[in-house]
């Protein structure tokens, strides 16, 4: 008993030394990045952690030792201008607005591919523009503070990260998908585009010599337009909020030790990983709750299962094309099970009796109940994560983003079949669904669901685990790797390639050389030889 109070002595102790001030940089304005990491930055305020949470969103219950700094669109002038499409900057579309945006994009056209890109990272400009201008950002930055650890998004970009050399803190990093094309140099991550598919291609691991030949010109494309176009002028803008000493953003983020990534080879494919990136797919699932009694009451009422339908936190489903919505109800009405749909008006028209709708459902406890067995969705990792983690096959049908990516990779890896949006009809639906709820597809399904479950630690404990290591050793830049600001010349063996290259030709030259005055010694001899043996027979 002695022992054991010890115990607990020495580790208030250990947890009250080791209290860390931790300030977390957040600014994408998506529910689905937001909800991916909040239960991470709640977890290290539970833990007695001082965090500072900067981003556009505020929390309905405040959290002990968690301080939020709500970020407001307040747009200053700009290089071009007033930035007008502030107005435009909302976090939820239309199926319309997606189908202007990115309808293109499902026909797999090499272009949109290409380009979609540019969309998210011209948001990019309004974000380091608007909210660095917020009230919020100025009265914060004036306060005197400091910090032990800075964590910080890494997606569009990195214009918020002059708060590191400011408080001169180190530096981890975290991203809600896998990694982007433009953050593998600055962490010395190998990228293989022969078979490692750009986020926004749509392909899967395995590509045909047409696909990788596009996915190498994306890759490419993509990575000058961050570095080269986009970033520079998000440097300005941040330049003129902290100041003209402001280290440029590549060393910033170079100087980083740890990249937390929302990904996990079971479901996305096996990639080579450096030890600063760390795969927390998952990070946000937890223990279940019980699910609202008449959602309850409906699911177990249903003796032949139940179809989950949402299209995720930033597409309203209430906006699906009339069209479409018919399709679905038809296909529906052909089927045993009941559906369980995300609408966010109150009504639907010609909705048939084993169709159920709710503005709001609790998505993770739903997928996890026993007798939920598929899944509609639109391909986002976090619901592609969940259903995963709880063994629920999947009907995807990828929007925009990385969800065509997504969706490809967990086709191949037995969680779901892809679904053309635009192209269904009643039969495809339908047969895609019966696709799904085939129970030989189930068990495909809850095989991938074990594979991703059986890791040595949860993902929410290997990330609180690794940002106290990197917090313990003063940033541990131990775990970066040597290719980390090496030159590209260097880091693709240009210089050692061209050494050999010059050593075989002077090699090659030299042999050929010496070759030649052999034979010229040779043809000599024989020469002189021939012109003696003519002298003798003359005599």
């Amino acid at each position: 008993m002695k022992q054991l109070t010890l115990l607990l002595l020495i580790s208030v102790i250990c947890a009250t030394v080791t209290s860390l001030k931790i300030l977390i940089l957040m600014p994408v304005n998506s529910n689905s990045h937001y909800f991916t990491f909040k239960p991470l930055i709640e977890k290290l305020a539970e833990r007695n952690h001082e965090v500072t949470f900067i981003s556009p969103f505020t929390p309905k219950i405040p959290i002990k030792n968690l301080e939020y700094v709500t970020l407001t669109l307040n747009a200053s002038e700009g290089p071009k201008g007033k930035f007008d499409e502030v107005e435009q900057f909302k976090p939820s579309f239309s199926f319309k607005d997606v189908d202007n945006m990115f309808g293109k994009h499902a026909s797999g056209e090499f272009y949109i591919k290409t380009f979609t890109v540019f969309g998210f990272l011209n948001y990019s400009r309004i974000t380091c523009d608007s909210y660095l201008n917020s009230p919020k950002m100025h009265q914060f930055i004036a306060e005197d503070r400091s910090y032990d650890l800075i964590l910080a998004e890494a997606f569009h970009t990195n214009c918020f990260l002059g708060f590191v050399q400011k408080y001169n803190a180190p530096l981890a990093v975290f991203t809600t998908s896998a990694p982007l094309v433009w953050y593998h140099s600055q962490f010395g991550l190998p990228y293989n585009p022969s078979y490692i598919p750009n986020l926004y291609s749509g392909f899967g691991v395995k590509m045909n010599f047409l696909q990788r030949i596009q996915n190498l010109i994306i890759n490419t494309v993509h990575s000058y337009y961050f570095d080269n176009i986009q970033e520079p002028v998000n440097y300005e803008l941040a330049k003129k909020f902290f100041g003209d000493d402001l280290q440029d953003f590549e060393t910033t983020v170079s100087n980083a030790t740890l990249f937390m990534v929302n990904s996990h080879f079971t479901i996305m494919g096996a990639r080579p990983l450096v030890p600063s990136v760390l795969e927390i797919g998952g990070v946000h699932i937890g223990p279940t709750k019980p699910v609202p009694k008449n959602i309850e009451k409906w699911i177990n009422e249903s003796k032949d299962g139940v179809i989950y339908f949402s299209m995720g936190s930033m597409i309203k489903g209430h906006t699906f094309p009339e069209e479409k919505r018919k399709i679905f109800l038809k296909a529906f009405g052909r089927l045993k099970q009941r559906v369980l749909w995300k609408w966010e008006n109150e009504t639907m028209p010609d909705k048939p009796d084993n169709v159920m709708i709710q503005k709001w459902m609790p998505q993770y406890d739903i997928l996890c109940h026993p007798n939920v067995k598929a899944f509609i969705a639109h391909g986002g990792l976090l619901g592609t994560t969940e259903a995963v983690h709880c063994g629920v096959p999947v009907v995807v049908m990828p929007q925009f983003g990385d969800q065509h990516t997504n969706a490809r990779a967990l086709e191949a890896g037995g969680g779901g079949v892809v679904l053309n949006f635009r192209e269904a009809d009643e039969e495809m639906v339908y047969n895609a669904l019966k696709t799904v709820l085939d129970p030989e597809f189930n068990k495909k399904a809850k095989e991938l669901s074990a594979r991703f479950r059986d890791r040595p630690m949860s993902p929410m404990d290997t990330a609180i685990y690794w940002i106290e290591y990197v917090a313990r050793h003063k940033g541990a830049h131990h775990m970066r790797t040597a290719a980390v600001g090496m030159p590209l010349y260097q880091y693709l063996l240009l210089d050692v390639f061209g050494f050999l290259a010059v050593c075989t030709l002077s090699i090659l030259f030299i042999g050929i050389y010496v070759t030649k005055l052999f034979f010229r010694l040779v043809m000599s001899m024989f020469s002189k030889s021939d012109k003696k043996q003519k002298k003798l027979k003359k005599n």
